[in-house]
Formats: C-alpha cells, structure tokens, sequence
C-alpha cells in the first residue's frame, strides 16, 4: 500500500495540508498502538506497523521534495541511488556558486554570505517556475511522463541546491 492509498487521497505533487493533516489525526487515533493493548500480539504488531506507516507517509507529505521524490519513485521514474546527469550549463552555474561560496567562507564575508543566500532562492524559483503547473496541477493519469521527466530534472537541480545551502 502506498502513502496516498493509506491516507485515501490522489495522487498528488502538492497534496492539500488540511486535508493530508486530517487524515493524519485519524488515521494516528484508528491505528494508535496504545488502543490494541488487550489485543492479540498479531494485531498488536499490526497497528504499530500501520502507525508506523503513517507516521512515515506524513513525514514524507510534509516536504514538497520528499513528496516529489516518493511520486516520482512510484511513477518508476526515479531509483534510490540514480546517477542523473544535470545539464553542463546548469553544472558550470553551480561550479562558480561554489567557489563564490568558497571564497566568501574562507573570508568570513557574512554580507557576501548572505547575498549569495539570497541568489541561490531567486536561482531555486527561476528552476521551479517551468514545473509550477505540473507541480501545483497534477492530475493522475493526464500528467504525461514528459512531464513528470520535467519534475524529475528540477528534483535534481533543487537537490543540488540544497547541498550547496547545506555547506553554508
């Protein structure tokens, strides 16, 4: 069963967080392992695996990329470890963002710090624009796989991103 099958919503890039959180309150109180205390170990050990379920299925809803990544996954377009190679124009950007980052680091520059902070979110948003639609309006059955390929690329090129964030 999958995360979308287990909170009984679409499948979605965006899911709506009213929705998602209301399933999570009841789905946490039916599968709660505190009410099958008086039950057999079998139903015991299945709630805490639903629980468990849950709990890992909200994590995931709660992060746009994680939930990109799980669909993606789901889709068969994406495998855990994948190699993906990013476009050389997109590398080279990222190569002088580095070694700006680099230099600003090795000075103890905040303000640069801070500048290039601000350029890698105005980077993140140009990347995302071309996906916000497919994003913001999948449907299950009418995206096509073009452009999930498209979700896919921004996917990487964020998670680029945010490892050089991470260094900072």
């Amino acid at each position: 069963m999958n995360h979308f099958e287990l909170f009984e919503i679409a499948i979605s890039l965006s899911p709506d967080t009213q929705l998602l959180k209301q399933k999570f309150y009841a789905l946490s109180r039916k599968y709660h392992p505190d009410f099958y205390t008086q039950e057999n170990d079998f139903e015991q050990a299945e709630a805490l695996e639903k629980s468990s379920q849950v709990n890992k299925a909200f994590k995931t809803f709660q992060n746009r990329d994680e939930t990109i990544k799980y669909v993606l996954q789901l889709k068969g377009l994406l495998e855990e470890e994948e190699k993906y190679n990013l476009p050389p124009d997109f590398l080279m950007e990222m190569m002088e963002l580095n070694e700006q980052m680099m230099d600003a680091k090795m000075d103890q520059d905040i303000d640069a710090i801070t500048k290039l902070k601000q350029a890698i979110a105005k980077f993140e948003d140009e990347i995302y624009q071309p996906v916000k639609h497919i994003v913001e309006e999948y449907e299950e059955g009418k995206t096509t796989t073009a452009e999930l390929l498209k979700v896919k690329e921004y996917y990487y090129k964020k998670k680029y991103l945010n490892r050089i964030l991470a260094t900072m």
